[in-house]
């Protein structure tokens, strides 16, 4: 399988990434150990979590999915060196609160990820969203720290926009500390208008990593929300219909489908082809409740879309 390199790091990875965010919540244990298995049978390699999920579960505290990925990984060592972890800091574990990107907050939380994730270095270690309360430099510094001990390789940010991003690069260059160099926004056919524009402008001129999360638009862009009566399909999927099932979003979806039909794929993989194809995007993340899904990533990956395809996807999510 092809591999991309995630900005100016040495990370080197399948263009695509595993979400971790249903670990611990739409799957069980033995679920989760099968979906990570079967990815990396297919020749993937990077993982993303963060400490926080599944917190919004009823009965959970948040490191739920760190602790399976951690479970799966001492089932078989080896995997260690096939995989990259990527992994955040800085939502509240309560579920209360704004983003907390202090020093003491980063030094805890990243021996606690460590912990449950069986692991002495993390990848990739990503601000979960901005803390406009906590300077750059004393964000930054601890992650400097942390760098400088081996237990993180490379930091990013998730949820920035362009303004916050760009002074967190500018704060890094003035004080000699590490720059994010991995960007992930949330970005797919539906949702663009965070990250088309100042925000995309920046990752491609800082030449930053970037992936995407909610690549498919929480199910959406796989094809299944068609009417109302589709709101049952899953434990989200009243507020997918809701959000996403408007006049946007069936112009979307006819083009989704005319271009599945026309490579005899499904919309899905159209979806992921499209953001794979597209400037200023390494690796969109996706998320897998069965193995089937793993299956339909690997076939995305060797989807090549034409020109006219692509320019017909972008029109229909204007």
């Amino acid at each position: 399988m092809q591999r991309r390199t995630l900005g100016k790091t040495d990370l080197q990875i399948a263009p695509l990434v595993l979400g971790g965010n249903v670990f611990g919540w739409t799957l069980d244990a033995g679920e989760s150990l099968r979906i990570l298995d079967a990815f990396v049978d297919h020749g993937f390699d990077a993982i993303d979590t963060a400490d926080v999920y599944s917190n919004w579960v009823d009965g959970n505290s948040g490191g739920e999915s760190e602790t399976l990925i951690g479970q799966w990984l001492a089932r078989d060592p080896s995997k260690r060196d096939r995989v990259s972890i990527f992994t955040k800091v800085g939502h509240s574990m309560s579920g209360e609160g704004k983003g907390n990107l202090t020093r003491g907050r980063i030094l805890e939380a990243v021996e606690d990820s460590l912990r449950r994730l069986g692991t002495d270095s993390i990848d990739l270690y990503f601000s979960h969203q901005p803390d406009d309360s906590t300077p750059h430099e004393e964000t930054l510094g601890a992650y400097d720290e942390l760098i400088r001990s081996g237990k993180v390789r490379w930091i990013g940010a998730s949820n920035f926009d362009a303004d916050q991003l760009g002074s967190a690069l500018e704060v890094a260059a003035e004080g000699d500390l590490p720059r994010y160099e991995v960007l992930q926004p949330e970005y797919n056919l539906y949702d663009r208008g965070d990250y088309d524009g100042p925000l995309r402008d920046l990752a491609i001129r800082e030449e930053l990593g970037v992936v995407p999360y909610f690549s498919l638009a929480s199910g959406f862009l796989t094809g299944k929300y068609r009417s109302d009566d589709d709101s049952s399909k899953s434990q989200r999927g009243g507020g997918v219909v809701k959000k996403y099932l408007d006049e946007k979003g069936e112009r979307i979806l006819a083009a989704l489908d005319a271009v599945a039909d026309a490579h005899g794929v499904q919309p899905a993989e159209v979806s992921l082809a499209w953001l794979m194809a597209r400037d200023g995007v390494t690796a969109p993340i996706a998320s897998a409740t069965k193995v089937e899904h793993v299956e339909s990533f690997a076939r995305a990956v060797k989807l090549e879309l034409s020109e006219s395809d692509l320019e017909r996807l972008t029109a229909a999510g204007d």
